[in-house]
């Protein structure tokens, strides 16, 4: 229970984060796209530095939730952070959310439980992960990444928006299984932390997920990054959390529901992010 309020109060302080962020990538330049002078820009945005505060509040509430779950159920969980910037986005442009996007946020909200309850992946995982199988996840990682990169560069507008969103969740996805290994190592030896490779990792797959991110703002707007990401982090990190650290999921027949709820998700969040609200 304290796992999944933390993870909710993650996706709350991300989707302030995101709009905040959007609201400066927005202005940005296309030329800056790929490059520091993206981050040169974005740094001298009032907004952007709010969002990032917003993004290390949601960075230390997820190290929270993760101490006290496993990744298969905190992620998912924040799928919710699509509801929320709604919301926000309606409260700071003071603008009242319309009945379809209520709906919306309904069906999501609804896939989600299903999901949850299909899946029940509260357990915790049942192994740590080696060194070889770290260095083997790296290299997937980041080939998947580099090669999403590469395509993303040959594209403009909603399709390197897309494939950059996707890319995002995958870093971040990946900086989340990071976070659960360091918070492993902190509870085992807390000064042992600061020696550990993860943590270094962590920092580094944290960034990159956050400039590859501004990349995607800056190439499409909210309504085609926001499902991308919302729909991939979750499920690339059950993928790591089973892969890494044998977390469980329920499957035999429990799979039909579980694929239901992840098709109302994904219904409820392309349905949502087409409000005029997050353009």
């Amino acid at each position: 229970m304290i796992a999944a309020i933390l993870a909710v109060l993650t996706a709350a302080c991300n989707a302030l984060s995101s709009v905040l962020q959007r609201q400066a990538a927005r202005t940005a330049p296309q030329s800056r796209v790929f490059k520091l002078a993206l981050i040169g820009y974005l740094i001298r945005q009032p907004s952007w530095l709010g969002g990032m505060a917003a993004l290390i509040g949601g960075f230390l509430l997820q190290a929270a939730a993760l101490n006290f779950g496993a990744l298969a159920l905190v992620q998912p969980i924040l799928v919710t952070e699509l509801p929320f910037t709604m919301i926000l986005v309606s409260l700071i442009l003071h603008v009242h959310l319309d009945r379809s996007s209520w709906l919306a946020i309904g069906i999501l909200t609804v896939g989600l439980a299903l999901f949850l309850v299909s899946a029940d992946p509260g357990q915790d995982g049942t192994r740590s992960p080696t060194m070889d199988v770290w260095v083997i996840t790296l290299v997937v990682t980041v080939g998947a990444a580099a090669a999403l990169i590469a395509v993303a560069k040959t594209r403009t507008g909603p399709h390197r928006g897309a494939l950059l969103g996707i890319t995002s969740a995958l870093g971040f996805a990946f900086t989340a299984a990071l976070i659960k290994e360091n918070t492993e190592t902190f509870a085992a030896e807390s000064l042992g932390v600061l020696t550990s490779w993860s943590l270094y990792a962590m920092i580094a797959a944290g960034l990159f997920s956050v400039f590859v991110l501004q990349s995607a703002l800056s190439s499409a707007s909210l309504v085609v990054v926001q499902p991308t990401l919302n729909i991939a982090d979750p499920a690339i990190s059950i993928a790591y959390g089973v892969a890494l650290f044998g977390e469980d999921i329920r499957l035999g027949w429990w799979v039909v529901p579980e694929l239901i709820g992840v098709a109302l998700i994904f219904y409820g969040s392309v349905r949502l992010s087409r409000s005029p609200l997050v353009g």
